[in-house]
């Protein structure tokens, strides 16, 4: 194992209360016994390589793995909150990377259904067995519309910038990704300038990312708070968001 993919499972925090669900108690009976079915060895190895061996995988092509989840899922009824997280904190404890996809996936349809409650949840899945591959779908489809359908989370999100956890941070700095015309600048900016130190490429990364995003839909600010901050930005920050620019 990698020291990054190490490090990752270091930063798992204690999983909050498992809610009873029969919906999830049939989603994952079906969905353990039909995901193996299509289980390619020698895909699998290369897959975990390419992730840094954070986890080890099943080896199901992404489009193959969708259509398994569509069978899974037939006939199934709308989840509540409860559902959400039960099937979700059910995924992320088995081994194989394809059933935290499932989950993720899961949650980026159904998010709505979910209330600023469950965000202990969503920490502790951002957390836990963390590398870019979830954790990205998480903070963008998850995280955000949480926020943006209860604004009070933001000073959530105000405490996750300051995180010893490079993943909590991430996600903070990528919850505002998808939001266009109603991105927060003072916070975007804001998050950007107070972590621009950080070290890890994931961090830095991040910061690049979130300001080209921005720059779709206005790029006057983000190139004026760029040269306004360039001796603040590591020159991957500033090289990923003028990319387009």
């Amino acid at each position: 194992m990698s020291d990054g993919a190490e490090a990752a499972r270091d930063t798992s925090e204690a999983a909050p209360g498992l809610p009873g669900s029969a919906l999830a108690d049939t989603v994952l009976e079906r969905l353990t016994a039909l995901y193996p079915t299509a289980a390619d060895p020698a895909r699998a190895r290369s897959a975990a390589a390419y992730m840094k061996h954070v986890a080890p995988f099943l080896g199901i092509p992404t489009p193959r793995r969708r259509a398994l989840s569509r069978t899974v899922l037939e006939g199934t009824a709308r989840p509540g909150e409860a559902d959400c997280a039960a099937i979700a904190l059910r995924c992320w404890v088995l081994p194989e990377r394809e059933y935290q996809y499932f989950a993720a996936d899961y949650l980026r349809r159904h998010v709505a259904r979910c209330s600023s409650g469950f965000l202990p949840v969503l920490r502790h899945l951002v957390s836990t067995v963390p590398w870019w591959d979830t954790v990205d779908v998480l903070a963008a489809h998850v995280a955000g519309p949480l926020v943006a359908a209860d604004p009070e989370l933001r000073k959530d999100m105000d405490v996750w910038i300051e995180d010893d956890d490079l993943w909590i941070v991430r996600t903070a700095l990528l919850h505002q990704l998808r939001f266009k015309e109603a991105t927060d600048t003072g916070r975007l900016f804001g998050y950007c300038l107070r972590r621009a130190g950080h070290p890890d490429f994931f961090i830095r990364k991040a910061i690049g990312w979130c300001l080209r995003e921005y720059a779709k839909t206005d790029p006057q600010s983000v190139r004026g708070f760029v040269d306004g901050a360039r001796g603040q930005l590591s020159p991957l920050s500033v090289r990923e968001a003028t990319k387009h620019l």
